[in-house]
């Protein structure tokens, strides 16, 4: 079991007992049993959510911010919940969405997550643990309906409040009787997550399915992640092989139906897995001793990791960074950096300095790249990208690496203690353009 798996790590964080989640999505299915069948925004199910999420978080000592989202149906609400303590200019934020679709009681879309956070903030609390960086939860109405409640909430913050949320992880989905296990994002609640799962010997994977809440945090800028057991996606027979299951049938055969109800349709390893990893990327990112080595300072360290604010703090040749479409879209959001790609001899650059605080375990620069190309040639690199950490070249990548974004990752352990410039080049040469497309850039610690 992940309860007791995570004791193998460092001063780990107590664990989440799954029987306290479960007695949690019992009540979400009676809320939806009791009102027409759903927990749909705008419903007297989803405000039996609602007033149950607020009540439990009240009782434990969070300051419980009730926001109408006059944007959703019926002015449904969000619940967000601060734990008090903690540098709120360094502010962790963990998130589901609290509503089903009409069609069924949305036991694990998103019962699921609501229940897993729910049952790790009263842990936390419980635990009352000395904090150095701040947490927070929130539960988002809306999402079913296109994200409405956490685009609602974003909207509301003013641009301080948005950059002093460093990371922002949602968790939608994660108890699918046929899924696996998804982290999506390069922010610092994924890296955590990623260290959870590694600690118990679960892989993972990031996902091709869209979409959930985390898009209306990054989208304004934030680093964010989905984590996530699957959808409608059909398993395959490597997952399977990684994971167990059935290749070749939906991660959540019940995916937006009746039958999405509790417990038959509630995975229990991943229900429990998934709670106490929350509660490990909660409790290690924001208690400050208790991650890998004593980290007091972990998390994302870039400014515009994104590209969504500007240029500020990186430096770059003119039009590299901006609101680029065709070849150059962005992954994510409306902006990226587009190195060359002009056919002719070319030098354009791309760098920002970090500094990357002592005493920590993990040091994971990554970046999504894609690099397209008019090269004919097999076997001969007339355009390059180099990417460096100061005066060491990490990889250098060519028209030969053409192909679509994929997760470049490196370990910069070496300069703990340091500040580094991290430095893209790409040099075109005269004829047939290459273009190097850089986009969800993360520099995170723990």
């Amino acid at each position: 079991m992940a309860s007791t798996s995570v004791r193998t790590l460092s001063a780990a964080p107590p664990a989440v007992n799954v029987a306290n989640v479960n007695a949690h999505l019992q009540q979400l299915q009676t809320f939806a049993s009791s009102n027409g069948g759903n927990r749909a925004t705008g419903t007297a199910g989803h405000t039996a959510t609602t007033t149950y999420l607020q009540q439990k978080l009240q009782a434990a000592g969070y300051t419980v911010t009730v926001q109408t989202c006059t944007t959703c149906s019926g002015s449904a609400k969000n619940i967000i919940a601060d734990w008090p303590g903690g540098d709120t200019s360094n502010t962790y934020m963990f998130g589901a969405h609290s509503d089903s679709v009409s069609a069924g009681p949305g036991i694990n879309d998103d019962g699921s997550g609501t229940a897993t956070l729910l049952e790790a903030a009263l842990v936390l609390a419980a635990n009352n643990p000395a904090m150095t960086n701040h947490v927070r939860f929130g539960w988002w109405a809306g999402e079913e309906q296109g994200l409405i409640g956490s685009k609602f909430y974003v909207n509301s913050l003013t641009t301080a409040q948005r950059t002093a949320i460093k990371a922002y992880g949602t968790f939608d989905m994660i108890a699918s009787t046929n899924g696996g296990y998804f982290v999506t994002g390069t922010d610092a609640v994924a890296v955590k997550l990623r260290e959870y799962f590694t600690s118990i010997n679960v892989p993972t994977e990031t996902s091709t399915e869209c979409c959930s809440d985390d898009g209306s945090f990054r989208n304004a800028g934030i680093p964010s992640s989905i984590n996530s057991t699957g959808a409608s996606y059909k398993k395959t027979s490597a997952q399977v092989a990684k994971w167990g299951g059935t290749a070749g049938q939906a991660y959540d055969p019940c995916y937006h139906k009746a039958c999405d109800s509790y417990p038959s349709n509630i995975n229990s390893t991943s229900l429990g897995r998934w709670a106490n990893a929350e509660l490990y990327a909660a409790w290690t990112l924001t208690t400050g001793t208790a991650g890998p080595g004593g980290c007091a300072s972990p998390g994302q360290k870039l400014g515009n990791p994104g590209f969504e604010t500007a240029t500020t703090p990186w430096t770059a040749s003119t039009g590299v960074i901006g609101a680029n479409t065709g070849e150059a879209s962005p992954r994510t959001g409306t902006r990226d950096a587009w190195l060359n790609g002009n056919g002719s001899t070319s030098t354009e650059t791309l760098s920002q300095s970090v500094a990357l605080p002592a005493g920590c375990s993990t040091y994971t620069l990554s970046f999504y790249l894609k690099i397209s190309t008019a090269e004919t040639t097999t076997s001969t690199q007339y355009d390059k990208l180099t990417v460096q950490a100061g005066s060491t070249t990490l990889q250098v990548f060519s028209n030969l690496n053409a192909g679509a974004y994929t997760l470049r990752s490196y370990n910069l352990a070496a300069f703990a203690g340091q500040t580094v410039t991290l430095k893209f080049t790409g040099v075109e040469d005269s004829s047939l353009k290459t273009s190097f497309v850089i986009d969800d850039t993360a520099l995170t610690v723990s």
